[in-house]
């Protein structure tokens, strides 16, 4: 065994923080520097040769000598229109592995003492790989109400990332909806703290498996972005102010966050945006303070992309804005220039060695305990089964809205449908920001579902009437048309996100300028929530047809539509490639519509917020419209009926009997809600605690039981429960008796 052999580091039976401190005691301060650099473009690092093969490029060889090695890659497998990279000239799922392989041999090869890279991917809904699987986008997610199903999709995403060289994912999971004119409304799993944080423990559950020193070889650390607030940005507008108090920042924008580390989240990304005046990135009290002191979070802190840099407004350069980042909190940066001259900011006296060391073992520690050290990131098989998983949860997305008549699912009185609008037979729109592109037949619409899916027999007509964008209307006579000769017209609006090669870029990835049919995404942003010109056109005209209309809308943001004309509407949010099947099957009655809305759904922007858990203050109306959301938090209907009954409070449980009232088998998604009556503070009018699904067959009674844990208020609080259907069901509820929360309650 060689001296080197020897050393402690080297030693896998060694405990991980031995081998941290042994390693780092080894490393120059440039070396040390390079470990919390993430500098490069990961699609820059390699480029196709002639025989299908991959080599290293000049830019990858610059990168590694600047440091003696390479602290973390971003988005080696990375494929869109802003890196470039498609089918032609990217890895896909049978190369990927092998490109990881051939990056971190070299880097291991320039690196004094061995040490590899992390390579960091995009994983917002699925790996965002050539080849990847694609998965609903958050807001989809969060219309499910199940914390369970996701969890088994981010494991299926973990594997994926795993099986082709990846090590770290990057998940949007901490920002909350609260203005849906926001582009990136898609990437929260909806406006309450609550529920976003069951779907944050979920899928920190589902790719790093339980807690143990070292993850599982099909398993990812998990980097949840955004800390802290980005939600709250003033004017739904992406990385502009946020106005957030303490307490607004602590019921709504951090318990998610605050769940994800109880869970174990091995990292966080710092956000863009500022609190009370201080960016993020160079957010001492939240990076340090919050999350490290009081909350015990011993993980990494990255920070976003070139969001270090932008702290220079208030440093006066790069190296002091470097130098405050760090000293906040910040362990990794992603693209700045910043970090690179950490070097000389120590030599200056800006920021201690100290500092520097702590940052450096928080890298190398995930570094061990990916075994990249141990040649234990030996690749996976490429997971089977994710198209059955993104279908799943797209099918438990869709939600039913409006069903007057009871005009779905479709009967075997409806011979002639027309499936209408410009949603109606691609795919290529059903899949959020931050997808790579797919292969041709990838995926299905819903005028393929119900093609597939139909009883023999009916007659299925199809006609766009009109583009996602712009204000020609010369289709909407040939949609007119089918649906006057039909016995039911299925119209498909909506949004998308889907990013061109034309589409311009900002140095960190969001869309510049709007091109195509982009209408979401991020930097794409409403100060409007109609539909275009045109998709309202068609859906006028085909409503004046007299023929019963069912709308569906696809979109990235809960748009609004007229609340009269079309008998139904439903939204499956962005269902990903397969959401056309999930659709088909909820219309033709194959499946139930089981999706409850994770957003307050408004009438017009010009009446934004309409969150539902708003101070409970005289909320009052307007002169010239309804103050109160058109659809609530919570909402979905089913094709069967449900009673509530009164709800029971038994010492630290809270109990109600449902019943299906109905003809068919269901499932209702019952919530409870807690409405303070004497607080310390001016409290909210409800805040959801609890919620539990419950299937029933026609007449069958069901007793669902919330335990009241965490959910309890502060000492001495009174309060009462409401178990209903939706938020706006709750404030009409029989509530329980009132409950004072003894004084060994903790806050």
């Amino acid at each position: 065994m060689s001296a080197a052999d020897a050393r402690r580091y080297r030693d896998p039976t060694a405990p991980v923080d031995t081998r941290v401190r042994d390693l780092l005691s080894r490393m120059t301060l440039r070396e040390k520097v390079g470990q919390l650099n993430q500098r490069m473009y990961g699609w820059d690092a390699y480029r196709r040769t002639p025989d299908g093969g991959f080599e290293l490029t000049d830019a990858l060889y610059a990168e590694t000598d600047r440091f003696e090695g390479l602290g973390a890659l971003y988005g080696l497998q990375r494929a869109d229109a802003w890196s470039g990279v498609d089918h032609t000239n990217g890895p896909g799922a049978e190369d990927g592995a092998a490109l990881a392989e051939l990056v971190q041999r070299h880097v291991v090869e320039r690196s004094r003492l061995g040490i590899p890279a992390l390579f960091v991917e995009e994983v917002p809904h699925g790996h965002m790989a050539l080849d990847g699987t694609v998965l609903p986008v958050n807001l989809a997610v969060g219309a499910t109400w199940d914390p369970g199903l996701y969890e088994r999709a981010a494991a299926h995403a973990a594997a994926e990332l795993r099986s082709r060289g990846g090590h770290v994912a990057l998940v949007s999971a901490l920002d909350i909806a609260r203005d849906p004119r926001w582009g990136r409304t898609e990437e929260c799993f909806g406006e309450d703290p609550y529920l976003a944080a069951r779907f944050t423990e979920a899928v920190v559950r589902g790719m790093q498996g339980p807690p143990a020193e070292y993850f599982a070889a099909d398993k990812a650390p998990v980097v949840l972005k955004h800390f802290a607030g980005q939600g709250a940005t003033v004017g739904g507008r992406n990385s502009a102010e946020s106005e957030l108090g303490p307490r607004e920042l602590h019921e709504i924008h951090l318990p998610a966050a605050r769940a994800g580390v109880r869970a174990g989240a091995a990292a966080v990304m710092a956000a863009y945006n500022e609190v009370d005046g201080m960016p993020c990135s160079g957010n001492r009290e939240l990076l340090t303070e919050l999350l490290r002191e009081r909350w015990g979070f011993e993980g990494l802190v990255m920070a976003d992309g070139l969001a270090v840099d932008r702290l220079a407004r208030i440093t006066g350069d790069k190296m002091s804005a470097g130098a405050l980042a760090l000293g906040a909190g910040v362990d990794l940066s992603l693209w700045d220039e910043g970090f690179t001259h950490l070097e000389e900011a120590v030599e200056r006296g800006l920021v201690s060695e100290e500092a520097l060391d702590t940052a450096v073992a928080r890298v190398l520690r995930l570094k061990f305990r990916l075994g990249l050290f141990d040649q234990r990131d030996g690749t996976v098989p490429f997971p089977a089964q994710g198209r059955e998983l993104s279908t799943a949860v797209a099918r438990g997305a869709v939600t039913l809205l409006r069903n007057d008549g009871g005009i779905l699912p479709l009967t075997a009185s409806v011979s002639r449908v027309a499936v209408l609008g410009p949603q109606s037979a691609t795919a290529a729109h059903q899949s959020g920001d931050y997808t790579a592109p797919q292969r041709p037949g990838t995926g299905a619409s819903l005028l393929d579902g119900l093609r597939r899916l139909a009883p023999p027999g009916l007659d299925i007509r199809h006609a766009p009437g009109c583009a996602l964008t712009g204000d020609d209307l010369s289709g909407i006579p040939e949609a007119v048309a089918a649906a006057a000769a039909s016995d039911l017209a299925v119209l498909v609006l909506g949004g998308s996100s889907a990013r061109t090669p034309g589409t311009q870029f900002d140095a960190n990835g969001a869309a510049r300028t709007v091109v195509s049919e982009m209408t979401c995404g991020e930097g794409v942003d409403l100060a409007g929530l109609r539909l275009g010109t045109a998709q309202n056109a068609l859906l006028e005209a085909v409503v004046a047809t007299g023929t019963p209309t069912a709308v569906v809308l696809v979109q990235g943001r809960p748009h609004v539509v007229p609340a009269a004309g079309a008998a139904a509407l439903l939204t499956a949010w962005y269902p990903g490639p397969w959401g056309g099947d999930a659709l088909a099957e909820v219309l033709l009655g194959l499946a139930e519509p089981v999706g409850r809305l994770p957003v307050s759904v408004p009438r017009s922007a010009a009446q934004l917020p309409v969150y539902y858990n708003h101070k409970d203050t005289e909320y009052g109306g307007y002169a010239d419209e309804d103050a109160e959301p058109l659809y609530p938090f919570g909402h979905g209907l089913s094709y069967t009926s449900f009673a509530y009954g009164p709800p029971r409070l038994s010492g630290h449980t809270v109990e109600a009997d449902i019943t299906n009232t109905g003809e068919r088998q269901g499932r209702s998604v019952a919530q409870l809600y807690l409405r303070r009556l004497r607080t310390p503070v001016w409290p909210r009018t409800l805040e959801l605690c609890g919620f539990r699904a419950v299937d029933l067959a026609p007449g069958e009674t069901r007793t669902v039981a919330f335990p009241l844990g965490a959910e309890l208020p502060g000492r001495g609080t009174v309060v009462e429960f409401r178990v209903a259907q939706s938020a706006r069901a709750a404030l009409a509820a029989v509530p329980t008796q009132s409950f004072t929360a003894p004084d060994e309650t903790p806050l």
